[in-house]
């Protein structure tokens, strides 16, 4: 009997966990390499780190979801290269062979070559980001309540910054203005007044792949609810204390939170096919990386242009897609089948909450926003977790802040330790 062929995957986000769901079923042995044991909910990272949700409810053991499923291992290592002619995947833990790889790595923060703006800004595409950006955030509160008699400062201290107007950072802008109000009970000698949160966005609409009512209706409802969205606002520099713009406006700062881009993790650039501007591979109808008969390439990581004008957008159904057409692919390869099937792209829609009770989503041409548009939202998104434990945790904590208004996850947690107490 011939060994099973083995399948890599590099990446436990949406696409490398479907991927490997689907051939944990088939006669293949499957490893799963990630730098990190578990899986990210990243589109729930702003709640984090607006201290909504815990780490336990947006990051699950990868080990877990494979307890029963002998053919599936996970390795933890960070990726590094990969060398097609030896068919091996290059890790900081050595080498790992491999009859068929996908690379489901994800992406990361761009900052567009701005190398100050990268040093000093807030990037919120980890677990470890989004939990600085808690801690600092909640930190800056309590500084600026020992500055009473330095306006400059604790008005610095006091502007929160939210670059870029898609998914990401409306959500985290929303979100802040409500951390800050559940905050104004809290702290007796701040004048709230003082307190901003600007949303810049260097195009002339929010969310762009929303239909025109809904990006109007998304910058109305930030702007009732105390957010300065600032549109054809572009960013030049920041160097931690003062954030510049293109136009030559100056907005003192003390955080800056990056949400207006991404690009593909660096390692995929060693990977040794064509990338694009932002570092994703580029790949062929069926996933396959360009030049290659075994490496595939899915999600943020991964450029697919066919049939549309531009590549697919970086968002969880396109990775769990192309996931599980790449996973059928696979399977005809291992069985000697040439006829490999094109991804059919089905578009699910486009949907961001805007913070409690707002949202605004678009399917197929219909579009909803308000109370009703949050609920689906909830429903989306809670389905999507995990797990049972999350689901139930997190929908809790959802209700309770519905009711309550209380945001318990209020804790700093990166206080260095003093060794003599």
């Amino acid at each position: 009997m011939a060994d099973r062929k083995k399948v890599v995957i590099v990446g436990g986000g949406f696409g490398g966990i479907k991927l490997a769901k689907d051939l944990a079923r088939e006669d293949v042995d499957v490893l799963l390499v990630d730098r990190h044991n578990y899986h990210l909910f990243q589109p729930l990272l702003y709640q984090l780190s607006t201290a909504m949700l815990g780490t336990e409810e947006i990051a699950y053991p990868i080990r877990n979801f494979f307890r029963e499923n002998k053919n599936v291992e996970f390795f933890m290592a960070k990726a590094q290269g990969v060398d097609q002619e030896r068919k091996v995947l290059l890790t900081n833990h050595g080498e790992i062979s491999y009859d068929y790889l996908v690379l489901a790595a994800g992406a990361t923060n761009n900052f567009f070559g701005m190398k100050e703006v990268a040093e000093h800004a807030y990037g919120m595409k980890s677990l470890q980001e989004a939990l600085h950006i808690r801690n600092h955030v909640l930190h800056m509160f309590e500084r600026a309540n020992k500055h009473e008699d330095d306006e400059a400062t604790r008005r610095k201290m006091l502007t929160f910054v939210v670059v870029g107007g898609g998914p990401t950072g409306v959500e985290e802008a929303g979100a802040l203005i409500e951390l800050i109000n559940i905050q104004k009970k809290e702290f007796h000698n701040l004048d709230f007044n003082e307190v901003k949160v600007i949303l810049l966005e260097g195009t002339n609409k929010l969310l762009a792949m929303m239909p025109e009512d809904m990006q109007q209706e998304t910058v109305r409802v930030l702007r009732k609810k105390g957010v300065d969205v600032r549109l054809e606002a572009q960013v030049s520099g920041y160097d931690g204390e003062v954030l510049k713009l293109k136009d030559g406006t100056e907005i003192p700062s003390s955080t800056v939170i990056w949400g207006a881009g991404v690009k593909a993790v660096p390692f995929i650039a060693n990977c040794g096919g064509e990338v694009d501007r932002a570092g994703r591979i580029i790949v062929d109808e069926y996933m396959r990386v360009k030049g290659s008969d075994c490496v595939f390439a899915i999600g943020d990581c991964a450029n697919y242009c066919h049939g549309t004008e531009r590549p697919l957008p970086t968002i969880a159904p396109v990775a769990t897609q192309q996931a599980a057409a790449c996973a059928v692919n696979i399977m005809k390869l291992v069985r000697g089948e040439t006829n490999l099937e094109p991804l059919h792209y089905k578009d699910l829609g486009t949907m961001a909450t805007i913070g409690k009770g707002d949202a605004v989503m678009s399917w197929k041409g219909h579009t909803m926003s308000g109370f009703f548009a949050w609920c689906a939202w909830l429903f989306v998104h809670l389905i999507r977790l995990a797990g049972p434990y999350t689901n139930f945790t997190v929908a809790i904590k959802w209700i309770w802040n519905w009711i309550a208004g209380i945001r318990l996850g209020r804790i700093i947690t990166n206080i260095k330790l003093d060794p003599e107490n």
